[in-house]
């Protein structure tokens, strides 16, 4: 099976059939982490550069691996020691590595609009692993993969995102996939961190956190990001945590069955308190396996080659 582009830059006007080939791929995929050796040679002699110029952890983490386990050579560019420090520009870097003859570029980056940038400069696969508050498609996918193997389908499910969905670029993948696989999305926070235009873009918006929580099938809530914000977009963090905190006693006072999903890296005792993170109802650390599993498949699928027989 083949995407309809050559790259992964969001999931804006993504059609619901590639994110169904990519999450019945990755669901395929996932078998191969409970063999002996879980490694197949599918990418073998495929370069990947993972090109981050932003700090991360599981995503960054998880790219490696999904490339490691189908056999990729694998690259990683780090600013701190690269000639970016030296003010060359990003195009230069960008053909410069090109012409080391690479087939693939993972990049993260501040700004919004880097890897469509990077697919003028080159013509490798590009994939984005998160471009300002723009998009983080691999998020969002993994995000409706897990929610998928819970629920059997997307279509008619209801997802609240929850928290910081201003400055949030998974908000915006998962909003535009959800909406895309037929699910009803509800954006809730406070008003100071909820963009205008929800309503226009599909998404109901809601400013109880209580409210959603009766709304929803699944939260997805959302990290504060003190990095990219305005001061004084809310009191505190303690009125924060008192207002749109997922608590304990938020959660049994639904008086119903909630799917809890955070992105990562959570901030305990501010968007979510540590006994909800660790519930049962938590599917976080099901979110990170198939994080791997998802990126494996976006791999595979752009760089044409099959899993089936291996």
């Amino acid at each position: 099976m083949a995407l309809s582009s050559s790259h992964l830059l969001g999931l804006e006007g993504v059609p619901a059939a590639d994110i169904t080939t990519i999450l019945n791929t990755a669901e395929n995929i996932k078998t191969i982490f409970d063999r002996p050796i879980p490694k197949v040679p599918t990418l073998r002699g495929i370069t990947v550069v993972n090109l981050f110029f932003e700090a991360s952890t599981r995503t960054r983490i998880s790219f490696e691996l999904a490339e490691k386990r189908l056999s990729a050579d694998t690259v990683n560019f780090s600013t701190s020691t690269s000639s970016v420090k030296k003010g060359e520009t990003l195009k230069d870097t960008v053909r410069n590595i090109e012409a080391m003859k690479i087939n693939m570029i993972v990049v993260r980056h501040s700004a919004a609009g880097v890897p469509y940038f990077l697919t003028q400069c080159t013509d490798a696969n590009i994939i984005n692993a998160g471009d300002g508050q723009h998009e983080h498609p691999t998020q969002a996918l993994l995000d409706m993969m897990t929610l998928r193997e819970k629920w059997g389908q997307l279509a008619g499910k209801k997802v609240a995102i929850i928290g910081d969905v201003m400055h949030s670029r998974v908000a915006g993948s998962n909003i535009r996939g959800l909406l895309t696989m037929g699910a009803e999305v509800m954006v809730c926070g406070p008003r100071t961190l909820i963009p205008p235009g929800m309503t226009e873009f599909g998404a109901n918006v809601s400013y109880s956190v209580d409210e959603a929580m009766q709304w929803a099938d699944a939260l997805n809530v959302l990290r504060i990001q003190h990095e990219r914000q305005e001061k004084g977009l809310f009191p505190s963090i303690r009125e924060y945590h008192a207002e749109f905190g997922i608590t304990r006693e938020r959660v049994e006072r639904a008086k119903k069955e909630l799917i809890i999903m955070h992105p990562g890296p959570i901030n305990r005792g501010v968007e979510m308190d540590s006994d909800v993170a660790d519930s049962d109802a938590s599917i976080i650390l099901e979110q990170v396996t198939n994080g791997v599993a998802v990126r494996m498949a976006v791999l595979v699928l752009l760089s044409g080659m099959d899993t089936a027989n291996e």
